[in-house]
């Protein structure tokens, strides 16, 4: 008998991608300050942390230009869309650019300076307070200073590339 992993099928990454495809998720729009006002990302990798202290945490492809901005103290906004809001999700998952993202949706600004989406689900103010890189992303962790809550519960669902 071998110790340690088994081989790794050159196919993984392939049936890994198909196996979180089908892992239903709520989308979420991920804002942070840039030089030139807000940059928000679309995200389904969005997950609460802890209540005491209220936390949520994140996980963030490095890639993206949301990405540079992460860093421990800096500011944050997480919205939770609804399932009206499909529409500023496609705008946000990157079939629009980024200068061009905000005019999608009805913004208004919240207490950490961020925009906070109108009529989603939830939305956060936020502040990073640790993160940590591990393969293409990163693990954000970030403390909620502020949460306001729709009264309806109508959650937007992404799974298998498409909205449930």
């Amino acid at each position: 008998m071998t110790e340690g992993y088994p081989l790794v099928p050159e196919d993984l990454p392939l049936r890994f991608r198909a196996a979180m495809r089908r892992l239903a998720a709520s989308v979420a729009i991920v804002v942070a300050k840039g030089e030139e006002g807000p940059v928000g990302i679309a995200a389904t990798s969005v997950t609460s942390l802890t209540v005491d202290p209220p936390a949520v945490l994140l996980c963030i492809n490095r890639s993206t230009n949301l990405h540079q901005l992460l860093v421990p103290t800096a500011p944050l906004s997480v919205n939770l869309l609804s399932r009206s809001q499909q529409s500023v999700s496609a705008a946000f998952g990157g079939g629009v650019p980024q200068a061009e993202r905000f005019i999608h949706g009805d913004w208004r600004y919240g207490t950490n300076g961020l925009p906070l989406l109108v009529g989603a689900q939830a939305s956060l103010c936020c502040v990073i307070d640790a993160m940590l890189a591990y393969g293409t992303h990163s693990i954000v962790i970030a403390r909620v200073l502020e949460a306001t809550v729709s009264d309806e519960v109508s959650p937007l669902i992404y799974q298998d590339g498409a909205y449930l």
